[in-house]
């Protein structure tokens, strides 16, 4: 292979995985992967902290060679006594679609009265997207799902991969991790920019679940702009539309505003629902040239990278991921400090509820010590 042909040399998300948070997404009871043992071990541990059962046909040296139809049976079978099921997954893994499998003939030696959404994905794609994508065809075929809903979700997938490859982690053959810029440096600039009567965005464009951690970042200013008496100084756009996407994915966006509601935090701009995060950049840029061009600064949680610069660029543009990869393609982008959000997604999982952020706490902390520090 010639250099230039290389395009990817440090690991990529696996369309397996992202195949299997799908059927999360689509309130699969009991996902089975069809491969051996550890196939996505540390995944699927992740995904029953969620409320889906993840289990394995745990194919051995023999099954890699004549394949594995009467154990995928046999399982089903299991499962369906074991879990009572309103509904059930099957996901591929490479060893079983590189020999070929068929998984609806086990399937069909199973003969269950439960809907059972069949993926035939292996790691192989470049882009993890193709595995949601041929989970969600699936389910449309299962009838989970209907068509215009499998329609909009391709439109967002596309989109997602060209994010990622415009800004994100697809960008550059080689992204150096990072652990961004000091949390407590950044917590003082928002508090001093509050102090100074600075005017404020808060952008959060938050993947799914993970919104239940970004959505601390949006409480934590508003919080700390009410004891400094500028609360009006702050305006929130959230991706928190419950109307959009997958059932699970509607149910985070009413649990995160439930959240804010009780909290007393104003969303004044709900900029698309919790899986539109690769599109609502542009209704954000909208927004901002319309009614916010004059604000200070901007800072924006979840995909940072989705939104663009076009109309942030008299702004201070700080920034909050939970990708060490994405720290330098948003300082190329222009964002004065990016901070990362270290083990965030582990925490998200199986929770109803907004989660404390390292940001937000550090935020509280910092502004306590300095009115302690005024006090003295």
């Amino acid at each position: 292979m010639a250099e230039n042909d290389i395009s990817i040399i440090h690991p990529r998300p696996s369309s397996i995985v992202a195949a299997l948070y799908t059927l999360r997404d689509l309130n699969v009871d009991v996902a089975i992967l069809h491969g051996p043992p550890g196939c996505s071990f540390k995944h699927a541990r992740l995904l029953e902290e969620d409320g889906i059962h993840v289990v394995t046909t745990a194919l051995d040296e023999n099954g890699f060679i004549f394949g594995g139809r009467e154990e995928l049976s046999t399982m089903l079978v299991k499962v369906n006594e074991m879990f009572n099921p309103k509904l059930i997954g099957v996901v591929g893994t490479c060893v079983s679609m590189i020999i070929g499998e068929e998984l609806s003939e086990p399937v069909k030696d199973a003969n269950l009265d439960v809907p059972v959404i069949g993926v035939e994905v292996h790691a192989g794609f470049p882009n993890n997207t193709k595995g949601v994508l041929i989970a969600l065809e699936s389910a449309c075929e299962a009838g989970v799902i209907t068509d215009e809903e499998l329609e909009r979700q391709k439109v967002l997938l596309t989109e997602a991969t060209n994010v990622e490859k415009r800004h994100g982690a697809a960008s550059k053959e080689y992204l150096v991790p990072s652990r961004g810029d000091l949390k407590y440096k950044v917590a003082e600039k928002v508090i001093n920019y509050l102090k100074e009567g600075k005017k404020c965005l808060t952008i959060m464009n938050a993947k799914k679940e993970t919104g239940y951690m970004f959505a601390d970042i949006t409480v934590a200013i508003n919080e700390v702009a009410a004891q400094l008496g500028v609360a009006d100084n702050v305006i929130n756009m959230a991706n928190v539309d419950d109307t959009l996407g997958l059932p699970r994915v509607r149910q985070h966006a009413t649990y995160i505003m439930n959240d804010f509601r009780e909290k007393g935090i104003v969303i004044h701009e709900i900029i698309g629902g919790m899986d539109e995060y690769p599109i609502a950049g542009e209704l954000v840029s909208k927004l901002i040239a319309e009614k916010y061009s004059d604000f200070d600064f901007a800072v924006i949680t979840g995909v940072p990278h989705a939104i663009p610069m076009d109309n942030l660029q008299n702004m201070d543009v700080i920034s909050v991921t939970n990708g060490p990869r994405q720290v330098f393609p948003l300082k190329d982008m222009g964002h004065s400090n990016v901070i990362v959000e270290i083990d965030l997604h582990p925490k998200t999982l199986g929770v109803n509820n907004i989660v404390e952020s390292e940001f937000g706490a550090t935020i509280r902390e910092v502004v306590k010590d300095m009115q302690n520090a005024e006090e003295a």
